[in-house]
Protein backbone atom coordinates (compact mmCIF):
# COMPACT_ATOMS: atom_id res chain seq x y z
CA UNK A 1 0.00 0.00 0.00
CA UNK A 2 0.98 3.82 -0.51
CA UNK A 3 1.71 5.52 2.93
CA UNK A 4 3.51 8.37 4.42
CA UNK A 5 6.23 7.71 7.18
CA UNK A 6 8.34 9.96 8.88
CA UNK A 7 11.45 10.30 8.04
CA UNK A 8 13.12 12.39 10.82
CA UNK A 9 11.47 14.52 12.97
CA UNK A 10 11.15 18.49 11.20
CA UNK A 11 9.22 20.38 8.54
CA UNK A 12 6.41 18.94 6.77
CA UNK A 13 9.52 17.70 3.97
CA UNK A 14 10.07 14.84 6.91
CA UNK A 15 6.96 13.31 5.26
CA UNK A 16 8.13 10.76 3.17
CA UNK A 17 5.77 8.84 0.48
CA UNK A 18 6.51 4.74 0.56
CA UNK A 19 5.15 1.33 0.14
CA UNK A 20 4.41 -0.80 2.95
CA UNK A 21 2.70 -3.98 3.51
CA UNK A 22 -1.32 -3.84 3.77
CA UNK A 23 -1.85 -4.32 7.31
CA UNK A 24 -3.37 -8.10 8.13
CA UNK A 25 -6.82 -8.52 10.26
CA UNK A 26 -6.06 -9.11 13.49
CA UNK A 27 -8.97 -10.38 16.59
CA UNK A 28 -10.06 -7.23 18.10
CA UNK A 29 -9.09 -4.90 14.83
CA UNK A 30 -10.81 -3.70 11.91
CA UNK A 31 -9.24 -3.23 8.49
CA UNK A 32 -10.17 -0.17 6.86
CA UNK A 33 -9.60 0.94 3.58
CA UNK A 34 -9.38 4.33 3.63
CA UNK A 35 -11.17 6.81 1.60
CA UNK A 36 -10.23 10.33 3.35
CA UNK A 37 -9.21 11.53 6.99
CA UNK A 38 -8.81 15.00 8.60
CA UNK A 39 -5.57 16.66 9.65
CA UNK A 40 -5.10 17.38 13.07
CA UNK A 41 -2.67 19.69 14.98
CA UNK A 42 -1.17 16.75 16.86
CA UNK A 43 0.15 14.94 13.97
CA UNK A 44 1.65 18.39 13.35
CA UNK A 45 3.22 17.96 16.71
CA UNK A 46 3.94 14.43 16.13
CA UNK A 47 5.91 14.90 13.31
CA UNK A 48 7.50 17.90 14.74
CA UNK A 49 8.56 15.63 17.96
CA UNK A 50 6.98 17.55 20.54
CA UNK A 51 3.84 14.68 20.91
CA UNK A 52 5.12 11.95 23.52
CA UNK A 53 4.41 9.25 21.04
CA UNK A 54 4.08 9.08 17.07
CA UNK A 55 4.34 5.52 15.00
CA UNK A 56 5.94 5.61 11.56
CA UNK A 57 2.86 6.21 10.25
CA UNK A 58 0.61 9.27 11.66
CA UNK A 59 -2.90 10.16 11.45
CA UNK A 60 -5.33 9.91 13.73
CA UNK A 61 -8.69 9.54 11.95
CA UNK A 62 -9.76 8.53 8.83
CA UNK A 63 -13.40 7.73 6.91
CA UNK A 64 -13.11 4.74 4.74
CA UNK A 65 -14.63 0.96 3.87
CA UNK A 66 -14.07 -2.28 6.07
CA UNK A 67 -12.45 -4.53 3.75
CA UNK A 68 -13.83 -7.68 5.33
CA UNK A 69 -17.34 -6.24 4.29
CA UNK A 70 -17.59 -4.99 1.31
CA UNK A 71 -19.68 -1.16 1.19
CA UNK A 72 -19.93 -1.09 5.48
CA UNK A 73 -18.77 2.61 6.14
CA UNK A 74 -16.95 3.42 9.08
CA UNK A 75 -15.15 6.39 10.74
CA UNK A 76 -11.86 5.26 13.09
CA UNK A 77 -10.03 7.92 15.54
CA UNK A 78 -7.87 7.59 18.54
CA UNK A 79 -7.45 4.09 19.79
CA UNK A 80 -3.45 4.65 19.44
CA UNK A 81 -4.16 5.56 15.75
CA UNK A 82 -1.09 7.39 14.38
CA UNK A 83 0.64 7.03 18.20
CA UNK A 84 1.13 3.96 18.84
CA UNK A 85 -0.21 1.77 15.70
CA UNK A 86 0.22 3.25 12.34
CA UNK A 87 -2.49 5.59 11.47
CA UNK A 88 -4.52 7.28 8.43
CA UNK A 89 -1.67 8.26 6.87
CA UNK A 90 -1.99 5.25 3.95
CA UNK A 91 -4.44 3.56 1.88
CA UNK A 92 -5.22 1.03 5.08
CA UNK A 93 -4.80 0.82 8.50
CA UNK A 94 -5.82 -0.87 11.16
CA UNK A 95 -7.88 0.15 13.86
CA UNK A 96 -9.27 -1.76 17.69
CA UNK A 97 -13.14 -2.30 17.21
CA UNK A 98 -13.80 -0.43 20.08
CA UNK A 99 -12.02 2.82 17.95
CA UNK A 100 -14.52 2.31 14.90
CA UNK A 101 -17.98 3.06 14.33
CA UNK A 102 -20.34 2.44 11.36
CA UNK A 103 -21.53 5.64 9.98
CA UNK A 104 -24.36 5.40 7.24
CA UNK A 105 -24.47 8.41 4.94
CA UNK A 106 -24.27 9.90 1.49
CA UNK A 107 -22.23 12.48 2.24
CA UNK A 108 -19.03 12.98 -0.29
CA UNK A 109 -16.30 11.28 1.79
CA UNK A 110 -14.93 14.68 2.13
CA UNK A 111 -17.28 15.88 4.13
CA UNK A 112 -17.75 12.77 6.09
CA UNK A 113 -14.59 13.28 6.96
CA UNK A 114 -14.93 16.16 8.46
CA UNK A 115 -16.83 14.43 11.27
CA UNK A 116 -15.08 12.04 13.06
CA UNK A 117 -12.47 13.47 15.50
CA UNK A 118 -13.34 17.10 15.68
CA UNK A 119 -17.15 16.66 16.68
CA UNK A 120 -16.70 13.61 18.75
CA UNK A 121 -14.06 15.37 20.89
CA UNK A 122 -16.54 18.78 20.54
CA UNK A 123 -19.71 16.49 21.39
CA UNK A 124 -17.81 15.07 24.90
CA UNK A 125 -16.84 18.56 25.89
CA UNK A 126 -19.88 19.92 26.09
CA UNK A 127 -22.29 17.40 26.54
CA UNK A 128 -20.05 15.80 29.04
CA UNK A 129 -17.65 17.60 30.46
CA UNK A 130 -19.24 20.87 30.31
CA UNK A 131 -22.93 19.57 30.62
CA UNK A 132 -24.26 22.36 28.56
CA UNK A 133 -28.03 22.69 28.52
CA UNK A 134 -30.44 24.56 26.14
CA UNK A 135 -30.54 28.43 27.10
CA UNK A 136 -27.36 28.60 28.99
CA UNK A 137 -24.52 30.83 28.04
CA UNK A 138 -21.11 29.24 26.39
CA UNK A 139 -17.62 30.99 25.25
CA UNK A 140 -15.36 29.51 22.67
CA UNK A 141 -12.09 30.47 22.69
CA UNK A 142 -10.57 29.45 19.47
CA UNK A 143 -13.53 29.80 17.86
CA UNK A 144 -12.83 29.72 14.48
CA UNK A 145 -10.41 26.67 14.38
CA UNK A 146 -11.94 23.52 13.41
CA UNK A 147 -12.94 22.43 16.71
CA UNK A 148 -13.95 25.36 17.73
CA UNK A 149 -16.12 25.77 14.26
CA UNK A 150 -17.51 22.33 15.36
CA UNK A 151 -18.50 23.77 19.09
CA UNK A 152 -20.01 26.54 17.81
CA UNK A 153 -22.18 24.05 14.92
CA UNK A 154 -22.94 21.63 17.98
CA UNK A 155 -24.19 24.25 20.84
CA UNK A 156 -26.12 26.50 19.05
CA UNK A 157 -27.95 23.75 17.15
CA UNK A 158 -28.61 22.49 21.02
CA UNK A 159 -29.99 25.90 22.05
CA UNK A 160 -27.12 27.17 23.26
CA UNK A 161 -26.34 31.02 23.56
CA UNK A 162 -22.34 31.02 22.28
CA UNK A 163 -19.96 34.05 22.40
CA UNK A 164 -16.84 32.23 20.22
CA UNK A 165 -13.68 34.15 20.23
CA UNK A 166 -10.79 34.89 17.22
CA UNK A 167 -7.75 36.70 17.43
CA UNK A 168 -8.76 37.93 13.66
CA UNK A 169 -11.90 40.81 13.55
CA UNK A 170 -12.01 39.52 10.18
CA UNK A 171 -13.22 36.41 11.06
CA UNK A 172 -16.04 37.45 12.96
CA UNK A 173 -18.25 36.92 10.63
CA UNK A 174 -17.66 33.26 10.15
CA UNK A 175 -18.87 32.92 14.36
CA UNK A 176 -22.50 34.66 13.16
CA UNK A 177 -22.59 32.70 10.14
CA UNK A 178 -22.00 29.39 12.02
CA UNK A 179 -25.02 31.25 14.67
CA UNK A 180 -23.13 33.06 17.35
CA UNK A 181 -24.67 35.62 18.96
CA UNK A 182 -21.40 37.41 18.75
CA UNK A 183 -17.53 37.31 18.35
CA UNK A 184 -15.30 38.57 20.77
CA UNK A 185 -11.18 39.44 19.91
CA UNK A 186 -9.12 36.44 21.80
CA UNK A 187 -6.14 38.11 24.15
CA UNK A 188 -5.35 37.35 27.70
CA UNK A 189 -7.86 39.52 29.30
CA UNK A 190 -10.82 38.92 28.27
CA UNK A 191 -12.59 38.12 31.73
CA UNK A 192 -11.70 41.67 32.45
CA UNK A 193 -13.61 43.08 28.82
CA UNK A 194 -16.72 40.93 28.12
CA UNK A 195 -20.04 41.79 29.66
CA UNK A 196 -21.12 38.72 30.75
CA UNK A 197 -18.02 38.28 33.56
CA UNK A 198 -18.95 36.15 37.02
CA UNK A 199 -21.69 35.50 34.78
CA UNK A 200 -21.21 32.88 32.50
CA UNK A 201 -22.27 28.99 32.09
CA UNK A 202 -19.26 27.87 30.70
CA UNK A 203 -16.24 28.34 28.84
CA UNK A 204 -14.79 25.54 26.38
CA UNK A 205 -10.84 26.80 26.06
CA UNK A 206 -9.42 25.37 22.83
CA UNK A 207 -6.34 28.11 22.79
CA UNK A 208 -5.04 26.56 26.42
CA UNK A 209 -2.72 27.09 28.99
CA UNK A 210 -1.88 30.44 28.51
CA UNK A 211 -5.92 31.66 28.95
CA UNK A 212 -7.72 29.09 31.08
CA UNK A 213 -7.05 30.79 34.26
CA UNK A 214 -8.62 34.02 32.59
CA UNK A 215 -11.44 31.61 31.55
CA UNK A 216 -12.14 30.27 35.05
CA UNK A 217 -12.17 34.04 36.82
CA UNK A 218 -15.89 34.37 33.89
CA UNK A 219 -17.38 32.01 34.91
CA UNK A 220 -20.50 32.08 37.47
CA UNK A 221 -20.91 29.98 40.82
CA UNK A 222 -21.06 26.58 39.65
CA UNK A 223 -19.62 27.59 36.47
CA UNK A 224 -17.48 25.25 34.24
CA UNK A 225 -14.55 25.49 31.98
CA UNK A 226 -13.50 22.81 29.74
CA UNK A 227 -9.62 22.63 28.96
CA UNK A 228 -9.87 21.18 25.61
CA UNK A 229 -6.79 22.53 23.13
CA UNK A 230 -3.79 24.21 22.76
CA UNK A 231 -3.74 26.78 19.90
CA UNK A 232 -1.77 29.06 22.05
CA UNK A 233 1.12 26.90 22.74
CA UNK A 234 2.26 23.77 24.68
CA UNK A 235 3.58 25.65 27.71
CA UNK A 236 2.71 24.77 30.22
CA UNK A 237 1.09 27.17 32.79
CA UNK A 238 4.05 28.39 34.88
CA UNK A 239 2.50 29.44 38.29
CA UNK A 240 -0.89 28.14 39.27
CA UNK A 241 -2.02 28.46 42.88
CA UNK A 242 -5.47 27.56 42.88
CA UNK A 243 -6.21 28.97 46.28
CA UNK A 244 -5.24 32.28 44.99
CA UNK A 245 -6.07 31.89 41.23
CA UNK A 246 -9.45 30.04 41.18
CA UNK A 247 -12.87 31.19 42.48
CA UNK A 248 -14.92 29.38 44.79
CA UNK A 249 -17.60 26.97 43.60
CA UNK A 250 -16.50 27.03 39.78
CA UNK A 251 -15.50 23.76 38.20
CA UNK A 252 -12.05 22.84 35.94
CA UNK A 253 -12.40 19.49 33.30
CA UNK A 254 -9.91 18.57 30.90
CA UNK A 255 -10.75 16.71 27.77
CA UNK A 256 -7.94 14.69 25.63
CA UNK A 257 -9.75 12.50 22.76
CA UNK A 258 -7.37 9.75 23.44
CA UNK A 259 -9.39 8.30 25.80
CA UNK A 260 -12.02 7.47 23.20
CA UNK A 261 -12.59 3.60 23.33
CA UNK A 262 -11.21 3.20 26.72
CA UNK A 263 -13.74 2.28 29.90
CA UNK A 264 -16.18 5.33 30.37
CA UNK A 265 -15.45 6.86 27.09
CA UNK A 266 -16.72 4.46 24.74
CA UNK A 267 -16.87 5.59 21.16
CA UNK A 268 -21.08 4.72 21.06
CA UNK A 269 -21.77 6.83 23.47
CA UNK A 270 -20.83 10.07 20.58
CA UNK A 271 -23.90 10.03 18.17
CA UNK A 272 -21.84 10.00 15.24
CA UNK A 273 -25.01 8.46 13.05
CA UNK A 274 -27.12 11.30 13.95
CA UNK A 275 -24.50 14.11 13.38
CA UNK A 276 -23.76 12.95 9.85
CA UNK A 277 -27.32 13.20 9.25
CA UNK A 278 -27.35 16.74 10.73
CA UNK A 279 -24.42 17.62 8.47
CA UNK A 280 -26.34 16.04 5.63
CA UNK A 281 -29.83 18.02 6.35
CA UNK A 282 -27.45 21.65 6.69
CA UNK A 283 -28.26 21.23 10.42
CA UNK A 284 -24.64 21.66 10.98
CA UNK A 285 -22.30 23.88 8.76
CA UNK A 286 -19.46 21.42 8.58
CA UNK A 287 -17.66 21.70 5.34
CA UNK A 288 -13.63 21.24 5.01
CA UNK A 289 -12.21 24.48 4.25
CA UNK A 290 -9.84 22.70 2.37
CA UNK A 291 -9.39 19.76 -0.02
CA UNK A 292 -5.63 17.55 -0.62
CA UNK A 293 -5.20 14.70 -2.62
CA UNK A 294 -2.87 11.84 -0.85
CA UNK A 295 0.07 13.55 -2.72
CA UNK A 296 0.09 16.97 -1.74
CA UNK A 297 -0.06 16.03 2.31
CA UNK A 298 3.57 17.91 2.73
CA UNK A 299 1.42 21.30 1.29
CA UNK A 300 -1.42 20.44 4.12
CA UNK A 301 0.87 20.33 6.53
CA UNK A 302 2.12 23.59 5.68
CA UNK A 303 -0.79 25.45 5.22
CA UNK A 304 -1.37 24.02 8.62
CA UNK A 305 1.60 25.60 10.26
CA UNK A 306 1.16 28.50 8.92
CA UNK A 307 -2.56 28.91 10.30
CA UNK A 308 -4.03 29.57 7.12
CA UNK A 309 -6.67 26.36 7.09
CA UNK A 310 -9.44 28.82 8.25
CA UNK A 311 -11.15 25.22 8.98
CA UNK A 312 -11.32 21.56 9.35
CA UNK A 313 -8.84 20.30 6.37
CA UNK A 314 -8.90 16.61 4.42
CA UNK A 315 -7.01 14.64 2.17
CA UNK A 316 -8.70 12.31 -0.09
CA UNK A 317 -7.36 9.27 -1.37
CA UNK A 318 -8.34 8.42 -4.90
Amino acid sequence: MRAIVIEKFGGPDSLVYTELPDPEPRTGDVVINIKAFGLNHAEMHMRRGEWAEAAEVIGIECVGLVTSCPGAKVAALMGGLGRTINGSYAEYTRAPVSNVASIESDLPWAELAVVPETYATAWTCLFRNLEIAPGQTLVVRGATSAFGQAAVNLAVNAGVRVIGTSRDRRRFALLEELGADRAELEGPDLSERIAEAKQLDAVLDLVGNSTILDSLAMLRRGGRACLAGWLGGLDPISDFNPLLQMASGVYLTFFGSFVFGKPGFPLSDVPLQEIAEQVAAGRLKAKPSRVFRFEDVREAHRVMEAGEAKGKMVVVLD
